[in-house]
């Protein structure tokens, strides 16, 4: 079984964590969102992926041919045109004549997909949303196959959206599909859309079924990348052998990090080789090689090899008095 991965996107709202590294190789829970994606599709079979890779691809390329023994092939997006010109360009890559999963390399995802790769019908991942307008929808005929595909409708008819799962029984329909969207420059926004090339294939006959994605984990911006690191760790949280820290599960923390003098946790995941002394952190994704000393970080995410240093006070404070400094309050 074949997936297919563009991970070609920059990540413009998790800067400046995306000036150095590419978004799909931004660490949330213990490891990068593309590990996580990989992680969910090796279980099902799946032993060739090709990768659409652009801004700082040959990172990607080197952590997946480090960490992964799956055959893998990398296509180039050097004009980031939109999701439907990465998929037209995994053609040279692609076995057309096979089904292929294809996967948005910067969302993680919980789904029973056994049973869909296990189909003789393309379908489209999709969960109910309270307000579709900010999403693509999918439109049912009645006999619940995709009729129709709609981005961000300003009156919806549905409330199903599109979660960024496409199973493609005939990718060869797929790429002529495509190629019409290109050659018709067919563009929302300046780009190709993935959605336009699936409508096109619809139209002309071909059957879609939809199945339902139990979990979806943005990871677009900073506050939902720690969102999602709250709820994966809540999940797979790691114990840490006691010492001179209080560490308050779930945690990820890696072998080679130094901890001293701290509470860490809950939700906080520490990448290699990070130095934490005299601290309070929780909430947080503390990366690589990162120094943090004497300070309370709540909801932070710290950058590689990025130094967070504070010092303590020294307070003479009169009766009835109140006085904040910094850091959180419990509850807030």
């Amino acid at each position: 079984m074949q997936a297919l991965l563009p991970v070609a996107g920059v990540g413009t709202r998790l800067r400046p964590h995306t000036h150095t590294l590419p978004k799909a190789l931004v660490p949330v829970a213990g490891k990068p969102i593309l590990g996580h994606i990989l992680d969910e599709l090796i279980p099902l079979g799946i032993d060739e992926v090709v990768l659409v890779v652009g801004y700082l691809g040959d990172k990607i390329v080197q952590y997946v041919s480090s960490h992964y023994g799956l055959k893998v092939r990398f296509v180039e997006q050097q004009e980031r045109l939109g999701l439907g010109h990465a998929v037209y360009l995994a053609q040279s890559a692609l076995h057309l004549d096979e089904p292929v999963l294809i996967v948005l390399g910067d969302t993680i995802f919980r789904a029973k997909l056994a049973p869909v790769l296990a189909g003789k019908v393309s379908a489209l991942g999709v969960r109910p949303v309270d307000d579709p307008t900010k999403f693509g929808i999918v439109e049912l005929d009645e006999h619940h196959r995709i009729r129709r595909l709609v981005e961000k409708p300003a009156h919806p008819t549905s409330n199903l959206a599109i979660v960024g799962l496409y199973y493609v029984q005939h990718p060869d329909r797929l790429i002529a599909a495509l190629d019409e969207v290109i050659r018709r420059d067919q563009r929302v926004k300046g780009e190709y859309q993935l959605t336009d090339g699936l409508q096109h294939m619809i139209e002309a006959g071909d059957e879609w079924d939809t199945f339902p994605v139990d979990e979806w984990y943005d990871c677009g911006n900073p506050q939902t990348l720690l969102t999602t690191n709250h709820v994966l760790l809540a999940e797979n949280g790691h114990p840490y052998p006691p010492g001179k820290n209080i560490v308050i599960p779930p945690v990820s923390i890696a072998p080679s990090a130094q901890l001293e003098n701290s509470v860490i946790g809950p939700y906080v995941s520490i990448g290699d080789d990070v130095i934490v002394r005299h601290s309070i952190v929780r909430e947080s994704i503390l990366n690589e090689g990162c120094r943090v000393e004497n300070v309370v970080l709540s909801d932070s995410l710290v950058g590689e090899h990025a130094v967070v240093a504070g010092s303590f006070t020294s307070l003479n404070i009169g009766d009835s008095s109140e006085i904040r400094i910094g850091g959180f309050t419990q509850g807030e």
